[in-house]
């Protein structure tokens, strides 16, 4: 809404190309506040009030045409959309189908249903945009990177001549081919990839229905925190002087909600220590995973829970040479990233646990040695101490700056 009010814009239409796993669509609060109509895949199957479309279908708006092409592979039902105007080149709004660099997964329905997807993601990037004239301008769902798509790199938009060139996904001729590889490319997928299929199906309930977190003093917020989860959204700096025991860092970052989904349980009560990031930023990023649940927030923060004398934990923030001191001591070093990020290079000997199986794979890490945790840069590392607090390790060490940081020091990775 903001970016619409602030470029003087009205919307015509709010157009759904698949269920969406990765967050919880907006169709349905943009449509309750603008009143324009929501179109949708007819496979969907949606459970509020759309217009289905199928491939082929075309609706005029406002001077210009939309037609819908069935491009199914991410998901069964998707459907992209190509905007057509009295002048300028065709827009193509690809949602997963095709991303710069690269495509959405599809091992996001069932296991049964990768191959059979997999295929139709093929015959989807060789024939449905065929017909597009190669300065088609694209639009997709997100940029590479996502844990929702294959390929890398922030751009949002590309040209379909560009992608024609440079994407790798259109490069693969043989379908056979194709469909042995791409799977294999996939990163791991949070877990409440699998929920939210589902919530955009039924349609997710809007702002003004949930209730916003009350203000809480410390005594308050202790009386919520044994049946909550206490999301520490501050710096990895600010955890590690200080936090409240049990506590889940999660730093409010691009990545936030994607780590809440994937570590904190579904309807939980969510309790916030924040460092003045604005209480709304946090709550619609919350939201936009599925957590409706809010008990509050801690009035005053860290320092008036520490005005009572009540008990805080501390982690050391070591820079790569006190790090790897420890390690010659006798520490032991984990690696929270991705596969693919833990191949490209990692401290010789660690363990390598993924962050999201952390909890279910803690019992695997020695607790008669301290603990260096490590990933890009320390925000993954700092929720990885988080997690394994709770699980009763106590003598944790976060590598500052992560990898990068030990390389930059002259230190060997394997």
């Amino acid at each position: 809404m903001h970016a619409l009010t602030s470029n003087r814009l009205k919307p015509a239409g709010v157009f759904e190309t698949h269920l969406h796993a990765d967050f919880v669509s907006g169709a349905n609060e943009l449509a309750s506040q603008t009143g324009v109509p929501i179109f949708a895949p007819s496979e969907a199957e949606l459970k509020l009030p759309h217009r289905g479309l199928r491939g082929a279908e075309s609706v005029d708006l406002q001077g210009c045409e939309v037609t819908a092409l069935a491009s199914p592979g991410h998901t069964p039902e998707h459907l992209s959309y190509v905007v057509r105007s009295a002048s300028g080149p065709p827009l193509l709004f690809s949602g997963g189908s095709l991303i710069v660099g690269g495509a959405a997964r599809t091992d996001l329905i069932s296991p049964n249903l990768t191959e059979a997807l997999t295929r139709a993601q093929y015959r989807t990037l060789h024939h449905a945009f065929s017909h597009l004239p190669d300065e088609t301008i694209l639009y997709p769902t997100h940029g590479g990177g996502s844990f929702c798509s294959v390929g890398s790199g922030g751009e949002r938009t590309s040209t379909l001549g560009r992608e024609r060139r440079e994407n790798l996904v259109l490069a693969i001729e043989d379908e056979e081919t194709f469909t042995n590889w791409l799977p294999t490319t996939f990163p791991a997928v949070p877990d409440y990839f699998f929920r939210l299929r589902a919530v955009n199906q039924s349609g997710p309930r809007l702002v003004r229905e949930i209730a916003p977190p009350r203000a809480l003093d410390p005594e308050e917020f202790e009386a919520l925190r044994a049946r909550a989860v206490v999301v520490d959204v501050r710096s990895k700096e600010d955890y590690a002087n200080g936090h409240l025991p049990g506590s889940l860092s999660d730093t409010f970052r691009d990545v936030y909600p994607i780590w809440l989904g994937w570590l904190v349980l579904e309807n939980s009560l969510l309790l916030f220590v924040t460092d003045g990031t604005p209480l709304v930023r946090i709550l619609e990023e919350s939201l936009l995973v599925g957590y409706e649940n809010f008990g509050g927030w801690l009035s005053g923060g860290i320092e008036a829970w520490q005005s009572q004398g009540r008990e805080l934990r501390h982690v050391e923030l070591a820079d790569a040479s006190t790090a790897r001191k420890r390690l010659l001591e006798g520490a032991v070093s984990l690696d929270v990233r991705e596969v693919s990020e833990y191949q490209a290079g990692h401290i010789e000997g660690a363990i390598h646990i993924p962050l999201g199986s952390l909890a279910a794979k803690a019992a695997t890490i020695p607790r008669d040695r301290p603990v260096v945790v490590y990933c890009g840069h320390g925000e993954r590392s700092s929720t990885g101490i988080s997690l394994l607090e709770s699980a009763g390790f106590r003598d944790l060490i976060n590598l500052d700056g992560g990898v990068g940081a030990w390389q930059s020091a002259g230190y060997r990775v394997e």
